[in-house]
């Protein structure tokens, strides 16, 4: 049986990257990038809720830098 695979979207200073990922290979990706924000669905989630989730439902995956603010 092949794996579900969902659209994965890294986004980094050079610009973003397009992938299409099973939930282990994304879940490696949000580990890679430790301290970014994670969005499914368009909805900001926890690496952990991430992991828990239908991957058949969970929708586009976004790996976005964390914004920082302060003077």
């Amino acid at each position: 049986m092949d794996e579900i695979t969902t659209t994965v979207e890294i986004a980094d200073e050079t610009g973003h990257t397009t992938l299409e990922l099973t939930k282990s290979e994304t879940m490696s990706q949000v580990a890679a990038n430790e301290g970014s924000w994670v969005f499914a669905g368009n909805q900001l989630v926890q690496p952990e809720q991430l992991a828990q989730s239908d991957w058949g439902t969970v929708g586009t995956v976004r790996i976005v830098p964390g914004l920082v603010g302060g003077l």
